[in-house]
């Protein structure tokens, strides 16, 4: 599968020289900004319908349900509309000033249908940030690498948002939560003002220097349907493997349930070095070599969960974990990015990829009576890195013939 495929420019220096904001880099203060503002809403809000509205387990179901479809279409046609105006920061600011009033509504009303209909409202829109970040980012230039190294600063605020959202609903409540929210979105509006300071006429000479040319072919549609069936297979494993871990300790393995937390902890700790390897690799193997192996060490992932029989193997299996993900994560944002030229809909479909998965995900759980247990349910999973593997080398075999050119 080598390099062959979309041409790419003279290798880019490793970082991109930009504007900061707040003395940091902007891009990795954003992707922290927005990664931290998701990692402390969505585990919260069911918490927070359930104590501060009164909600029960259908109604939150609902809120849930209603949310999380907003965010698939509004992570879908924002990006696109951005697209078309070839500005995505001004979205950007709009997904950012959303965040405010959505935060007030939850944290001053005390109506569940006042909530609901601001979370499809403004928390739709407020949910594509991280989309627009990232299309901005290849928009203006930057290189894979540059772009997977931001996306591990996202993975950091998702490893540390959960735990430091619930030591502040422990100490001062829900509304605590709502208001850092708040202030994380105003600093997410900080690095957006940056970015377009930065981004003005009298800097763009400047800040396009060593960049990534424009993606000059795409996949036909045959081929990205395969690319899009094969992601959303394997992000379903990983929402798999992630949803069930604590099952599968006590009820197969017969663990104590700590054993889960420590192997999920032991994927997340060593997710973000992973992703910074990966982005070394894009230097070296094309993004097609690199899904490629994600298939493989997937398989190896699940075989070795299915076949675990105490903590040193499951705790050692959580390596191949993080290998596997972090290319799935990583470089599959930067392949979405080579193939589809539009750099707002390759981010958001990246985006709805996983949350496909997530669905998919919850049937083939349900499974798990049918198919005899957890192991099983693992075996599955591996079955369909192997389908996904399947799906991506003839594209990386076929190459050239399966691209045609961009449409001036």
């Amino acid at each position: 599968m080598g390099r062959s495929g979309t041409r790419r420019a003279v290798a880019a220096p490793e970082t991109t020289p930009g504007p900061r904001a707040f003395g940091l880099p902007v891009a990795p203060t954003a992707a922290l900004a927005w990664g931290l503002q998701s990692a402390f809403f969505n585990p919260a809000l069911a918490l927070i319908l359930a104590d501060r509205f009164g909600a029960s387990d259908g109604q939150i179901g609902l809120a849930l349900a209603l949310y999380n479809a907003s965010g698939f279409v509004c992570s879908l046609v924002i990006p696109v509309l951005a697209d078309r105006r070839t500005d995505y920061l001004s979205p950007l600011l709009w997904a950012g000033y959303a965040t405010l009033p959505l935060a007030a509504v939850l944290g001053l009303s005390h109506d569940l249908t006042t909530a609901i209909v601001a979370l499809v409202v403004l928390g739709g829109p407020a949910g594509v940030g991280t989309s627009l970040l990232f299309a901005h980012l290849r928009a203006v230039g930057l290189p894979p690498r540059s772009i997977i190294n931001t996306r591990a600063v996202f993975s950091f605020a998702w490893v540390a948002g959960p735990p430091l959202a619930t030591l502040v609903a422990s100490a001062f409540g829900d509304a605590a939560v709502l208001a850092c929210i708040a202030v994380i979105a105003l600093l997410g509006l900080g690095t957006t003002w940056a970015m377009r300071r930065a981004s003005s006429p009298a800097n763009a000479g400047a800040a396009g220097s060593g960049a990534e040319a424009p993606t000059t072919e795409t996949l036909l549609p045959v081929a990205l349907v395969g690319v899009v069936v094969a992601f959303v297979a394997l992000q379903a494993t990983n929402y798999i493997s992630t949803t069930t871990m604590a099952l599968y300790v006590t009820d197969t393995l017969h663990l104590p349930a700590v054993w889960a937390g420590v192997a999920l902890a032991v994927a997340a700790g060593l997710e973000i070095p992973a992703l910074v390897l990966a982005g070394r690799l894009t230097a070296r193997y094309s993004n097609l070599t690199l899904v490629a192996a994600s298939c493989v060490l997937g398989t190896g992932y699940y075989l070795a969960l299915a076949l675990a029989r105490g903590p040193v193997e499951l705790v050692a299996s959580q390596v191949l974990n993080a290998a596997f993900f972090a290319i799935v994560a990583g470089i599959g944002l930067t392949f979405f990015q080579e193939i589809i030229p539009a750099p707002g809909l390759a981010s958001g479909l990246f985006t709805n990829v996983r949350r496909i998965g997530a669905v998919a995900a919850g049937g083939i759980v349900a499974l798990a009576g049918v198919l005899g247990g957890y192991r099983d349910v693992f075996l599955v999973c591996g079955a369909l890195c192997v389908l996904a593997l399947a799906l991506v080398v003839p594209i990386g075999l076929l190459g050239p013939r399966l691209r045609r050119p961009v449409a001036a």
